[in-house]
């Protein structure tokens, strides 16, 4: 019998071959892209006994994954060295695909300056492992982008060193759904959808996927797993710039938003609860209503609903910027020289991802105004590397005596390890964006 690798076989028999491998994990899977989404799956596919290869650009998180440790708050380094101690290696030699059975693409698709899809990181990712492929493999894209993706990009590359997708390699699309720092969902225990490019693609999709999560959703085609992940984050980014709205109309008639959305929440059927803030963050909803947008206009189609929410939620880290200048005024500062404190600068409570975070734009607003800005996040001690955002700050000790130094604090993301009280009873000025304040006070201005 010749051996699985080679695929020497007929279409049925490669496929049968492939998929027995994972069923009795003797599969290599690689993982590229070691961040919020490929390492929690490397974490979850070494601890039922695959053995895992990671594989990223980055040399310093490959040389923190060697060492055992995590650079990601809610990953335990104790996590990634008992990982480490059972088999999982991390690299940056592309030359290695060649031992993976499965490569799980885990890479950003940001917008560019023109709020267009880049997908430079997906593209360079397949053009660098496109030389090592071999018969046998499944290759699953993971990244967030517009329907069509995995047929136009992946498709000719993955062929293009003579392979047949479908017949001795094999080609599927199932979108991440991670939500970090939600402590109720794991990786194993959010349902995973996956689209193949042909129905035998798709099959070996599922035995490398069921093994790992407790339920998998096969759809169609790729195209119909691409446009569910973009669905699923248009729905949120729609939904919460309708209540952004609904907040600047409750503001300007006097009556708290958070109090109306809580109280439509008690009705059992027909209704979801979304809360207004700042502006949307992390590197899904902000960006990926952007990449059907963008894709709709080949069919010539105006997503007008997409487009109209996106620009409410754009409007947000101004409309709260508003709300401080009007706070300083009325208190006879001008924003320009005050000392203006940001609490919580990652996009969301309880996490240190800062992807796309309105409060970065916040900052940027209030600096580029003349304000003398700082920062409190206790998940974020020092201002990370970013590639549109710079500062040179670390955060801010949240004392009493800090508090009172400053002529306004911003309320942007409600960590739970924030001292409230203290919060309330010290600053001079509160901006709340995240209704964290519901008893009217002189100093508590809601945005």
């Amino acid at each position: 019998m010749l051996p699985v690798a080679s695929c020497q076989l007929p279409v049925a028999s490669c496929q049968l071959s492939s998929i027995l491998k994972y069923k009795s994990k003797e599969a290599v899977v690689g993982i590229v892209g070691l961040g919020y989404v490929g390492l929690p799956l490397m974490l979850r596919y070494n601890a039922i006994g695959y053995r895992v290869l990671g594989i990223d650009i980055d040399v310093d998180k490959v040389a923190k994954l060697n060492a055992g440790q995590s650079y990601i708050e809610h990953i335990a380094c104790e996590r990634i060295s008992k990982a480490r101690a059972s088999g999982f290696e991390a690299t940056t030699d592309f030359r290695r695909v060649s031992e993976c059975d499965a490569l799980i693409l885990c890479v950003p698709t940001p917008l560019n300056k023109y709020r267009e899809p880049d997908m430079s990181f997906v593209i360079d990712t397949t053009n660098a492992i496109k030389p090592y492929l071999r018969a046998g493999q499944v290759v699953s894209l993971e990244s967030t982008t517009y329907p069509g993706t995995t047929e136009e990009e992946l498709l000719p590359r993955v062929q293009e060193g003579g392979l047949t997708v479908g017949e001795n390699i094999f080609l599927v699309y199932s979108p991440e759904r991670e939500d970090p720092g939600n402590p109720s969902f794991e990786t194993r225990t959010i349902p995973k959808v996956i689209g193949g490019h042909t129905s035998n693609c798709l099959q070996v999709g599922i035995a490398l996927y069921e093994q790992a999560i407790d339920r998998v959703v096969p759809v169609s085609s790729t195209k119909a797993a691409e446009l569910t992940k973009l669905l699923e984050n248009i729905h949120r980014a729609v939904n919460i710039g309708l209540v952004n709205e609904m907040k600047v109309v409750a503001d300007c008639m006097g009556i708290d938003i958070f109090e109306v959305v809580d109280a439509a929440a008690t009705k059992p059927f027909g209704f979801t609860a979304y809360y207004p803030g700042p502006g949307l963050g992390g590197h899904c909803i902000p960006i990926d209503p952007f990449y059907l947008t963008w894709k709709a206009r080949e069919y010539g189609l105006h997503t007008r609903f997409i487009e109209l929410s996106g620009e409410v939620n754009k409007a947000m880290p101004e409309y709260v910027v508003g709300k401080l200048m009007d706070g300083l005024n009325n208190h006879g500062k001008a924003l320009k020289g005050s000392r203006v404190l940001v609490l919580g600068i990652a996009y969301k409570k309880n996490v240190d991802d800062m992807r796309e975070s309105p409060s970065v734009e916040i900052m940027e607003m209030i600096e580029a105004k003349g304000g003398i800005v700082a920062y409190s996040d206790p998940h974020v001690l020092v201002f990370p590397k970013m590639r549109e955002h710079h500062f040179e700050l670390s955060s801010e000790p949240l004392t009493a005596e800090n508090l009172v130094s400053f002529d306004a604090v911003v309320l942007a993301t409600d960590h739970d390890r924030f001292d409230y009280e203290l919060i309330r009873s010290k600053a001079r000025l509160i901006v709340d964006s995240r209704g964290k304040y519901r008893a009217p006070s002189e100093h508590i201005i809601k945005a």
